[in-house]
């Protein structure tokens, strides 16, 4: 179920969009594609430099976007913060060679100082490629909160 996104955060994503097309973010190709009741939903097109020697997938990728993902999940439910990642914890399933992926990641559980995700990466027949999980610190920014 997709909701309305508040307007400062509506604001945020596109601030976010726009910085990231010259980041790692679009170096790798990442699509936003919405934001869910619970949950942020991002895409990427696989292209032959998206691959390893085998020719699937490089794992560092999966890796690059549910790291990516999580992260955006957290900066989703508060624009305000900062954060770093400080745990990633993955698990491979199955491999991909051509289509579009989908990572959907979302919250697990939150502290003052940390929050906790998850994230599953599914390729266009819905299976599920890989899942993990992730940790990210609040952190601030020359003294004060982002």
């Amino acid at each position: 179920m997709e909701r309305e996104v508040p307007e400062e955060l509506a604001a945020k994503l596109k601030e976010w969009e726009e910085l990231g097309k010259s980041t790692f973010w679009g170096l790798l190709g990442c699509e936003f594609e919405r934001l869910e009741e619970k949950s942020v939903v991002v895409s990427l097109q696989i292209e032959p430099r998206h691959l390893n020697l085998m020719g699937i997938v490089h794992g560092g990728v999966h890796a690059s976007l549910m790291d990516s993902v999580m992260g955006l999940a957290v900066m989703r439910d508060n624009p305000r913060e900062s954060s770093v990642t400080t745990n990633l914890n993955l698990h491979y399933v199955a491999s991909a060679r051509e289509g579009r992926i989908t990572v959907r990641a979302e919250i697990v559980q939150r502290t003052r100082k940390s929050v906790h995700t998850i994230a599953h990466v599914h390729d266009e027949k819905g299976e599920l490629l890989a899942f993990g999980t992730g940790s990210f610190r609040i952190v601030e920014v020359k003294g004060q909160k982002v």
